[in-house]
């Protein structure tokens, strides 16, 4: 399934815009910045590896080790111009004991999914706040920040921290024009899932769960991130906008 985001108002409005994604060298995010692409945007991808290595806008990058995120985005400034939006999308899940908090763990999976998105939002916010349109910041969270889920609290924890985060930009930041938005998902079939989706009862039990009877496809978040990237919000900051057909909502009854 595809969606149908190539009208011109949606072109229009995110034509010319400068916007990173990180995590973009596969799953939603190079899906999302393939997307981005297609409706004129110029995308930065930030990775640690491509299946694209010629691209010249994908930069690689270890956000497990983003100490250095200042110089990044002052890098990328200095590249481009402007920053118009970042999409925090980068994110891992990580093999856990929930009976043995092993705080390794923790660490490592809050370096990718909370502590990177925390500099490169800071610095980002920076750079946006001295631009006359502003700019908009989009936080790819979880159910798991929200509901709860067994066996996996370091990524729960640290997905409820990047939402929390969303609501201080845009508490922070919004009189210099700067916003901040959480695009929430439900099950989607990427690398990360792939392991449920095999399995048969797994896959069911996901699928019963939805609304909609069905997993997402990482197309569907193409038109929620433009959305939340673009001035066609630009009244909203500080939301969640559930992407889960109807996980989140379903009784079970």
């Amino acid at each position: 399934m595809r969606n149908n985001t190539n009208s011109d108002g949606i072109m229009s409005a995110i034509a010319g815009q400068v916007v990173i994604v990180t995590g973009s060298g596969r799953g939603n995010g190079k899906v999302i910045s393939d997307g981005l692409e297609r409706l004129g945007a110029k995308v930065v991808g930030l990775d640690v590896e491509f299946s694209d290595e010629s691209k010249p806008d994908n930069w690689k990058v270890d956000l497990s080790q983003i100490d250095a995120g200042h110089d990044l985005i002052k890098r990328i400034h200095l590249e481009y111009g402007r920053i118009d939006g970042l999409v925090n999308n980068a994110g891992i899940s990580l093999p856990f004991d929930p009976y043995d908090y092993n705080l390794d763990v923790f660490r490592e999976t809050f370096s990718v999914n909370l502590n990177a998105a925390i500099l490169l939002s800071i610095e980002t916010c920076k750079v946006m706040s001295t631009q006359p349109t502003g700019g908009s910041i989009v936080n790819i969270a979880s159910l798991g920040a929200y509901l709860g889920f067994p066996q996996n609290p370091a990524y729960q924890i640290s997905k409820a921290g990047l939402a929390a985060l969303t609501r201080s930009i845009a508490k922070d930041w919004g009189a210099f024009g700067v916003r901040a938005n959480n695009i929430v998902p439900g099950y989607f079939r990427t690398a990360m899932t792939e392991g449920s989706f095999v399995n048969e009862e797994k896959r069911r039990a996901r699928e019963r769960m939805s609304l909609l009877n069905r997993w997402g496809n990482s197309e569907e978040l193409v038109g929620p991130v433009v959305f939340l990237i673009s001035k066609m919000s630009s009244y909203v900051t500080g939301s969640d906008l559930v992407v889960d057909g109807g996980w989140s909502i379903n009784s079970g009854i």
